[in-house]
């Protein structure tokens, strides 16, 4: 089934040849300006800043960003795209199918997770289990039908940070094939062709879920949704749903397990003297003291201010100091450094 092409660099604005550090640059740009707790449209805000970050979740990834280039930039942004043979084994994912109890194919397609299709069929979750059914082809003889637990549906589910702080629920669905009642799926009425379904013998089907996000999840955590999978065959239970979690990017946060860092810009003089410094955390800001002599990649930590985990208890808000020197100074300001380079004892090439 074809899905439109996602153009991750025009999505981001930067250029193909564009650097690592670019790409992180843009994203970060882009986030501030598009997150849904302080732009004014909060509605369009969140899917653009779904956007971004599905872009930079590929563009940010060295390995994600080497399999996406091998599409060739030839693709027009919007189109259909239909992934190119021997697709399968890019990136190790397939597009998760699902047989009826008549041996026909379909595909799921998520809605609400904050991931496209696109991206679903190149870099989501694989299926629980291998797809094509229950091991089971063609046309199938009554006594076939055994009772049999349907497959489990697998797919990834965008978190923010404020939700893996506090938790929500979310509304998400799942758009597949399923028989077609009017012609049972032959593609056919009264010799004539299906005006249902085509003639293709299924017609679409949208589930929708609420889907608890309990505080405290982490990358890759599975949310279970029982008896949301695939339909079981012969009067055989449902299999589930699981949704993976992978933490939406943030622009001023980088997660390490429960801890958020953020890196802070320090004058040199704050940096010598010391200094008082408010910093961002997810609960709003806090007052963090800069110690006299604070050295360039220094680790500031305040406890607590991390992501919960669950059980009770929490990561910390740990600060990075980055020392930021000016790039132009008045001629006061030059006559000031020269005055200190001349009385300074410091010298640390010693």
């Amino acid at each position: 089934m074809p899905v439109q092409y996602k153009d991750y660099y025009e999505t981001l604005g930067v250029p193909r040849t564009a650097s690592d550090v670019d790409i992180k640059k843009a994203f970060r740009k882009l986030a501030r300006e598009y997150h849904p707790d302080v732009a004014k449209n909060k509605k369009q805000a969140e899917e653009k800043f779904k956007e971004i970050n599905e872009a930079y979740e590929v563009l940010g990834d060295p390995a994600k960003r080497k399999k996406y280039d091998e599409l060739g930039a030839n693709w027009k942004s919007g189109g259909e795209f239909r992934p190119p043979p021997g697709w399968e084994t890019f990136g190790g994912r397939r597009p998760q199918t699902g047989r009826g109890p008549r041996g026909e194919e379909y595909e799921f397609h998520f809605g609400g997770t904050g991931f496209s299709d696109f991206f679903e069929q190149l870099f989501g979750a694989a299926g629980g289990r291998q797809a094509g059914g229950f091991g089971r082809g063609g046309a199938f003889a009554e006594e076939d039908f055994a009772a049999e637990r349907g497959r489990d549906i697998e797919g990834d589910i965008m978190v923010t940070l404020e939700e893996a702080m506090h938790g929500s629920v979310r509304s998400v669905s799942i758009r597949h094939g399923v028989t077609c009642n009017h012609c049972g799926g032959t593609g056919q009425r009264a010799k004539h062709l299906c005006n249902v379904c085509g003639g293709t013998g299924q017609v679409p089907k949208t589930d929708t879920y609420q889907v608890k996000i309990p505080s405290g999840v982490t990358e890759g955590q599975r949310l279970r949704v029982p008896g949301r999978g695939e339909s079981g065959v012969g009067g055989g239970q449902a299999g589930d749903l699981y949704l993976r979690v992978r933490l939406a990017k943030h622009p001023d946060f980088e997660v390490v397990e429960h801890n958020l860092i953020y890196e802070a810009q320090v004058a040199p003089w704050e940096a010598v003297l010391g200094a008082d410094l408010s910093v961002p955390t997810l609960n709003g800001r806090v007052n963090i003291r800069i110690p006299p002599g604070t050295q360039n990649g220094q680790k500031l930590r305040v406890r607590g201010r991390g992501l919960p985990e669950r059980g009770g208890g929490g990561g910390d808000l740990i600060v990075v100091t980055r020392i930021e020197v000016p790039r132009r100074v008045t001629d006061a300001e030059r006559k000031a450094w020269e005055q200190l380079a001349k009385e300074s004892q410091f010298n640390p090439r010693e």
